[in-house]
């Protein structure tokens, strides 16, 4: 990209901070039509404790279900209620772990914090474990046979990058042209998940790919612009998506990965398969699980460390040693 596209990282620091695109574009609930007033000042209550949106509309989409259950105001849900549907998620709908846990902290900040109920014992009593489930990872030959069926190059190139360095869908899709710092060879990645920015390294033939995508389109800041309805090649096309100022949805993205899995008959896909790949990829290649925890932005180690079950590398090094602990045993 050219000198404005890819300032240096001194300049991009004192710069103004950039107003970040959200592919995801989450509506504030604020602005929500609430069914109950209780709903509107839970609400408030969100604004108050979280400055993240995505946050903020999955604690009110939670209350909405809870309400929705009942086909009542949430506020006149008794303790009882509550755990009934708890037991129903858990065991009828089998919801997940992690699911269960967030819909109880919703939960618990709406009626314990919100309307008062500390009595309530029920948030103490339920215990939820997480199953022991690794996640999914293609292989290097499933990776590539993956980008080369993709055929589109603005679907491409991102899927590309999450798999090159490691991104989340979200984090790809709202870059901007000042994140790419070409001559360095690195991708600043900011306001990820817990809002937290890094620095990651980037391929120089990444660079090359970034670069002559940017100059179809030229979008004045956007990196991956929303490419609209209409025509989907030449000028008509490069025309919306210079003019865009929204990134490309997430959801055409993952509908993208799902209709490429079903026709390369892959077990399974998603743009967060690709980085689960790219943690076991180099690890295998011989990246620390700190320098891997580094790249993928995770706050704990234990995050990261369940990429050393899914590597065929370490699999193969503890069978060699387990091979050399019985070759010279009695038989």
């Amino acid at each position: 990209m050219t000198k404005t596209v890819s300032p240096s990282p001194a300049n991009n620091r004192r710069s103004t901070p950039l107003r970040r695109p959200d592919p995801r574009q989450h509506a504030d609930p604020l602005s929500y039509e609430h069914p109950w007033p209780s709903m509107a000042d839970y609400a408030k209550r969100l604004a108050l404790v979280s400055d993240a949106a995505r946050t903020r509309h999955a604690y009110y989409r939670a209350m909405r279900l809870v309400h929705e259950h009942f086909s009542c105001d949430p506020a006149s849900i008794s303790e009882n209620q509550l755990r009934d549907y708890i037991l129903h998620v858990k065991t009828v709908r089998l919801w997940r772990p992690k699911t269960i846990r967030q819909t109880l902290a919703c939960a618990k900040l709406f009626f314990v914090d919100m309307l008062g109920h500390r009595h309530w014992t029920l948030f103490s009593q339920v215990k939820i474990k997480d199953h022991d489930e690794l996640p999914p990872v293609l292989s290097r030959d499933q990776v590539r046979a993956l980008l080369l069926h993709v055929r589109l190059r603005r679907y491409r190139i991102p899927l590309k990058l999450i798999y090159c360095c490691g991104l989340r869908l979200s984090e790809c899709l709202s870059l901007t042209i000042h994140d790419i710092l070409g001559k360095e060879n690195k991708l600043f990645v900011r306001a990820s998940k817990g809002h937290k920015d890094r620095m990651v390294p980037l391929p120089t033939t990444m660079v090359e790919d970034l670069r002559a995508y940017w100059a179809f389109h030229r979008n004045p800041l956007l990196l991956f612009p929303n490419a609209g309805r209409g025509n989907t090649h030449g000028e008509p096309l490069r025309d919306r998506m210079h003019a865009a100022s929204d990134p490309m949805p997430v959801s055409s993205i993952q509908r993208l990965m799902i209709t490429a899995r079903k026709e390369l008959n892959l077990p399974f896909g998603s743009p967060h398969t690709l980085r689960h790949s790219f943690a076991t990829h180099m690890l295998e290649g011989g990246a620390s699980l700190h320098t891997i925890q580094s790249l993928l932005g995770h706050k704990q180690i234990d995050s990261t460390m369940v990429y050393l079950h899914l590597t065929h590398q370490s699999a193969q090094n503890t069978l060699r040693l387990m091979e050399g602990l019985c070759s010279d045993l009695p038989r």
